[in-house]
Parts: C-alpha cells; sequence; structure tokens
C-alpha cells in the first residue's frame, strides 16, 4: 500500500453542487478533474449532461469528457481502463486527480480493481429479452434482474435496456452476475478519499428543477433536435436522461411542457436513486450542502487537506 497514491473522489446527487467543489478542490491542491459520469463522454451532447464548460474551468484541465460520438459503443469497461490510464498519467507529473461525478458504477470501476465478465453472447436470448420488453414493458424486463443479479438491478435503469439484457444474458450463460466479484472484497490501486455532498431533498429538488429551466432556456431543445437530425435517436446515448425526454417532443409523443415536466421528475427520481446508491455501495465523508455553503467547503478544503498531510 506504501507506493498507492492518493485518488479524491467527489460523489453525490445531481445538482448537488460537485462541480463548484471540484474546480476549488482543484486549485487548491494542484489537481486535475476526471469526470465520473458516463454520459459526458459523448460529444454533441453538453446542456442536457450539464457539462461543464470551457470558460467555465477556470484553467482546470477536465478528463474524460468529449472523447466518443453518440453513436460510439463505450461500455463501462473501456471508462474504466481509459480512466485509470489519466490517473496514472496525473500522479505521474505529481498532480492530484479528481474523481468527480454521479453515476456510481462508473466511479466504483476506477476506485476499484473490478474486472468485468468477457461471457460471449447468446443472441436468441436476446432477441426473446427484447420481446419480452416489447410485449411487457421495460420495468418487467428489469424485475427479471432483481432475484439473480441485486447489484445490476440497483445500479441500471428500466430505460437502459441494453444493459439490463446484457445483465440477463451474462447470468444466462455463466449463471453468475454481471460483476462476478461484487460479493468479494474489492481492492483498489488508489488511497480513495470519498467526498459526498448531500442536501435536503426540498432544496435538492428545487435546484434540479431551476437547472432544467436553465438547461432549457440555454438550448437544450435546439441540441436534442440537432442529435435528432444527425440520426442518433436509436442511439443508447439518446437514453440519457435530458435527452429521451426531449427527444419525446421531437418524435411528437410529448408537448414541449409535458417533456419538461417529465425531465424535470426523471431527474429528481434519478437523484433519489443515486443518493441510495452511494450510501449502499461506498464509504463516504458525508457533508451537508443546505446551509452556508461557503462554510461548508471551507470545512471540506480543511479535512482533505488533513488527509493528504
Amino acid at each position: 500500500m506504501t507506493n498507492h497514491k492518493p485518488l479524491v473522489v467527489i460523489v453525490g446527487p445531481t445538482a448537488v453542487g460537485k462541480t463548484a467543489l471540484s474546480i476549488r478542490l482543484a486549485k487548491k491542491f494542484h489537481g486535475e478533474i476526471v469526470s465520473g459520469d458516463s454520459m459526458q463522454v459523448y460529444r454533441g451532447m453538453d446542456i442536457g449532461t450539464a457539462k461543464i464548460m470551457q470558460q467555465e474551468r477556470e484553467g482546470i484541465p477536465h478528463h474524460m469528457i468529449d472523447i466518443v460520438n453518440p453513436d460510439d459503443s463505450f461500455s463501462v469497461a473501456d471508462f474504466q481502463a481509459e480512466a485509470k490510464q489519466v490517473i496514472s498519467s496525473l500522479h505521474a507529473q505529481n498532480k492530484l486527480p479528481l474523481l468527480v461525478g454521479g453515476t456510481g458504477l462508473y466511479v466504483n470501476a476506477v476506485m476499484y480493481n473490478y474486472h468485468f465478465t468477457e461471457a460471449q453472447g447468446d443472441p436468441v436470448f436476446r432477441e426473446e429479452m427484447e420481446m419480452y420488453a416489447q410485449q411487457y414493458g421495460k420495468e418487467a424486463l428489469h424485475n427479471k434482474l432483481q432475484k439473480i443479479d441485486p447489484a445490476s438491478y440497483q445500479e441500471l435503469h428500466p430505460n437502459n435496456v441494453r444493459r439490463v439484457i446484457r445483465a440477463l444474458e451474462v447470468y444466462h450463460l455463466t449463471g453468475k452476475p454481471l460483476r462476478g466479484d461484487e460479493q468479494t472484497p474489492l481492492s483498489s490501486s488508489y488511497i480513495p478519499i470519498v467526498l459526498g455532498l448531500t442536501m435536503e431533498r426540498e432544496l435538492l429538488y428545487a435546484r434540479i428543477n431551476e437547472r432544467v429551466d436553465m438547461m432549457v432556456e440555454n438550448g437544450l431543445f435546439k441540441e436534442v433536435e440537432q442529435l435528432y437530425k444527425m440520426g442518433y435517436r436509436h442511439y443508447q446515448s439518446m437514453q440519457a436522461i435530458g435527452y429521451k425526454e426531449i427527444m419525446s417532443y421531437f418524435t411528437g409523443e410529448l408537448t414541449k411542457e409535458a417533456a419538461i415536466d417529465l425531465l424535470k421528475r426523471n431527474s429528481r427520481r434519478f437523484a433519489k436513486r443515486q443518493l441510495t446508491w452511494f450510501r449502499n455501495k461506498m464509504s463516504i465523508h458525508w457533508f451537508n450542502m443546505t446551509d452556508d455553503r461557503e462554510k461548508r467547503e471551507k470545512e471540506i478544503e480543511d479535512f482533505l487537506a488533513g488527509k493528504l498531510l
């Protein structure tokens, strides 16, 4: 363990304030930021993913952002491999990597030495599951995971049909869950220091609603329309919250107002799932950001300084 180097991890629900804190800590501790968001890897998906713009980065380099196109295949294993390379490079430069994001599986995959299954595919089984989803619905398909692979059941949203089917397929082929080492103690190549941000629910939900309104004001519909016209409608990237709802407006399924309301609702539900996941899956130093954000950020700064000594 003596040769392991620190990895600061900042997690928490959407809209809680991870980005602002990460910039502050990176400036204070000579760090660079590694995005831990599964959707910010995609180019052209900026507003809906709340991607930090260049002018907002205050000179702090950001990694794992804008590295693939929306029609590219990019798995959590791909993310793990690339992010670990970035972190190794930062350590070699004596810089502090800060892994920041709300996609729990992706963050954990980087923090710990997950080994993802190499199980082969079964096209017939996949087709059966696709037909099942069409006949009985995405929720019913997702519920199939509850007993055989509870970890994937918690981590995967029902709308992520491709990943749900893959988890079912792996169990069908191997008799094991998607991540076979789920029940074994996980080792890490780093000394992880995990900071969790939380907030009183009503305030968090108000911030989420405000963020959605700001996204719309900043051109979310135009962004999604462009992706729609480019033919990205059916790709997995378009199942991201912020895109599938607005895409429903352009396919004529929802009015503009209904799409916005659905996005707000889905974002609030996502924040609740994020908090549940982080509390159940990770050892975290939690900080409540409800009141006096400046004071709380100073506390976090002091806490981190003590850990890095």
